[in-house]
């Protein structure tokens, strides 16, 4: 990663900020962005972005703090000419900036909905938008995205969290497919950690207690070499893919396929399809849902 810049958004938090800190000891100048809000986006802190970069300094590395919001159209561009003034180009983007405000489907305001997919979904389209007319001017650039398995799989709770990190998912694999002949990659990662992201799980029986214990032994900093490596010259190769990390373990994840189809030559009906093309495919399509492939995977 040496000579090479990159902007890590949502910095401040457990999994962001292990990741600044892998790539300043990988040799790259990092823009520690963080607005230094709760999860629920109350406050503003500045100073969370400059602590960590002066953190990054003090050991030798290099970075650069600051505060605009993904958010924002506008001041997603000021984040990417942030890294632009200061060290005169950038060449990866780590979109990590979340929050989360769960609420059950049938309970969900409208606030609660836009305001997550703002900033996951939104923030991460504007960051990486600004950055591209960079990336193809230098033909190389990369992408590095987080996901959720809630969006990969499901979770109770969180339809808003859910739709932005499945979002993210399809925007991640048309920036591989679109920016791919200026060689730029995009992938993302769904990390399995414990963080303030996390914190919030509900643990009220001792099913949910004992599940708590085993996150909480997830240290957030094992998510960072993946990240630094999907941003370095060593994944030159790796675009639209997406991954997790849990622990000491690597997933990659598969890609949506067809896994089954029927064909009725005089067309369907809808009772044939009751009849006839369903119990063909699938009669039981939670177990499907729940193979042994995700059925021990927590959503995180």
């Amino acid at each position: 990663m040496e000579h090479r810049v990159v902007v890590v958004t949502g910095a401040g938090g457990a999994i962001g900020r292990g990741i600044a800190l892998a790539l300043a000891r990988a040799g790259a100048s990092v823009v520690v962005n963080d607005v230094g809000v709760s999860l629920a986006g109350e406050g503003g802190d500045g100073s969370v972005a400059e602590r960590l970069a002066q953190e990054i300094k003090a050991a030798g590395g290099i970075a650069t703090a600051n505060s605009d919001s993904v958010s924002n159209w506008d001041s997603a561009q000021k984040i990417i000419a942030c890294a632009l003034d200061t060290y005169g180009r950038i060449d990866a983007v780590v979109n990590n900036a979340g929050n989360l405000l769960d609420r059950f489907f049938h309970n969900m305001t409208e606030e609660e909905w836009r305001c997550v997919i703002d900033v996951h979904l939104h923030g991460t389209f504007f960051v990486s938008r600004a950055a591209a007319t960079h990336f193809r001017a230098q033909n190389n650039g990369a992408y590095v995205h987080m996901t959720s398995t809630s969006g990969l799989i499901g979770n109770f709770g969180q339809a808003n969290y859910s739709a932005a990190k499945l979002g993210i998912v399809g925007l991640s694999k048309s920036i591989a497919l679109d920016m791919r002949k200026y060689g730029v990659r995009s992938n993302c990662i769904a990390p399995f950690a414990w963080s303030r992201m996390t914190d919030s799980i509900p643990a009220n029986t001792p099913e949910e207690l004992q599940r708590i214990e085993k996150l909480k032994k997830m240290d957030a900093g094992k998510i960072a070499p993946m990240a630094v490596y999907l941003a370095s010259v060593a994944a030159s190769a790796v675009t639209g893919q997406i991954f997790g990390v849990r622990a000491n373990e690597i997933i990659l994840f598969s890609q949506p396929r067809p896994i089954r189809s029927v064909h009725m030559s005089d067309g369907w009906t809808p009772e044939l399809i009751a009849e006839v093309a369903i119990p063909a495919m699938q009669t039981n399509f939670y177990e499907l849902e729940r193979s042994p492939d995700v059925v021990s995977w927590d959503p995180i």
